[in-house]
């Protein structure tokens, strides 16, 4: 791009989409260079499903969602690696690609746990040049690869970025508005409009039946049948590819209304014991959830499980607890989140999954207090001192480091996980062990 065309993008509206390539098994990578060119899968809770895979292993035909038990014949044949999900890791890697490209725009919107845009309108400087910059520099200090795609609106910079990755002269840069306009046609033309963001399998199949079934012929559709056949959604969408932008970065993002922790059990699970120690870890980490967005829950949802493929005797009990006042305190929630399951739990039943809700979130500086609450034992200062200080700990040396003795410390409740690796940023005696082993 030269200097003239780096003036063009003064006042012009340029939003950057950077997706991190096969994330989580690009998080494995990183400490594992010798896994560079082998075909890998990671696996979802309890080693079920595909979740992320290399290109190697698309190569072979592993689909996304794919059961790994399907995938035995094929592994053995070709090798590949079966890893389980690591998401203390990924969630680090996360936060840490994230913070860097915040240093590249002063308006960010982390979209997903591997997706970011960047608002980089009124950049003085040749954007391709900046978006290399980003590029090399997420490779370098992070050794995650990116693909980089740039566009008028969020839409076609999502689309861009799908031709960053599609397209291997563009080495993992595109940006659509200064792109050639016949090379800008043929890809609008060659591309399926179900790569568009947003458009899925029913809406495909149902414009198919119009004739419409490239992006070119998408963007040329009549908006008002649009309108009249899908929604005001769909019409949007078209909008944002011809260049009028109907949805704005949220550079501010918003706290969570409602905090979910829940896992399915590795091996059936029978005593209360093992419940309570399975539902004490999970209010843990949504309290902790709750203080990282300074916020304060009243109600707290618990259920337990059978297996919900045995119809027979499928149980699934849940009950509601209303505080008397908002906490982020884990010993309160951990406290009112056990009474529940005393009331749920039947003795001889297999249990395969347990979780709770957090409702009813305020900010914690909008706390409305009970006017005839009885004092609690747990004063609010010193219990928002302590979490903190509980907070910081885990997340220096390791989550889970300090915990309730309600959590327990056999946990043979917890889901399998039998190949996953260490969690190499947050958990310092997982590095001892893995340096140990390798040498």
């Amino acid at each position: 791009m030269g200097p003239s065309q780096s003036i063009k993008n003064l006042n012009t509206p340029r939003i950057a989409l950077i997706d991190c390539n096969n994330f989580y098994v690009s998080c494995e990578r990183v400490f594992r260079p010798d896994l560079t060119h082998t075909p890998i899968v990671v696996l979802s809770n309890n080693d079920g499903c595909v979740v992320s895979r290399s290109a190697e292993a698309k190569k072979l035909g592993v689909k996304m969602g794919q059961p790994w038990f399907q995938l035995a014949p094929l592994a053995q044949k070709h090798h590949i690696l079966p890893l389980s999900s690591n998401y203390t890791l990924y969630a680090d890697m996360s936060n840490r690609v994230m913070k860097t490209l915040s240093t590249y725009s002063p308006k960010q919107e982390v979209y997903s746990i591997d997706e970011c845009f960047l608002d980089l309108s009124d950049f003085a400087m040749p954007l391709d040049s900046y978006a290399k910059m980003i590029r090399q520099t997420i490779l370098q200090n992070l050794g995650l690869p990116v693909c980089i795609g740039i566009g008028s609106t969020k839409t076609r910079a999502k689309l861009a970025n799908f031709f960053a990755k599609q397209h291997p002269l563009l080495e993992g840069i595109c940006d659509l508005e200064s792109i050639d306009t016949q090379l800008q046609a043929y890809f609008f033309n060659q591309t399926q409009v179900n790569e568009i963001w947003g458009i899925g399998a029913k809406i495909t199949e149902k414009l198919a039946t119009k004739g419409i079934k490239t992006v070119w012929q998408f963007m040329q559709a009549c908006p008002n049948w649009l309108r009249k056949n899908f929604s005001i959604i769909l019409v949007k969408t078209q909008a944002e590819l011809n260049h009028i932008s109907c949805l704005g970065l949220n550079d501010i993002k918003a706290n969570n209304k409602q905090i979910i922790a829940s896992r399915s059990f590795g091996a059936p699970v029978y005593t209360k014991q093992a419940l309570s120690e399975a539902i004490s870890s999970y209010v843990a980490r949504a309290a902790e959830k709750l203080r990282q967005q300074n916020s304060v829950a009243k109600i707290i949802y618990v259920y337990i499980q059978t297996n919900r493929f045995n119809q027979a005797s499928y149980h699934a009990p849940g009950v509601f607890l209303t505080l008397i006042e908002p906490t982020q305190d884990t010993r309160l929630l951990t406290l009112s989140a056990l009474q529940g399951l005393e009331q749920i739990y039947q003795p001889g039943l297999a249990y395969k999954k347990a979780g709770i809700t957090l409702s009813e979130i305020t900010p914690n500086t909008q706390k409305q207090h009970a006017l005839f609450a009885p004092k609690s034992t747990f004063d609010n200062s010193k219990s928002q001192i302590l979490m903190q200080t509980i907070d910081q700990i885990n997340q220096s040396i390791g989550k889970g480091s300090i915990h309730l003795l309600s959590e327990g410390f056999d946990k043979s409740w917890q889901m399998q996980s039998n190949q996953r690796s260490p969690r190499y940023t947050t958990h310092l005696s997982e590095v001892a062990k893995a340096y140990t082993d390798s040498n």
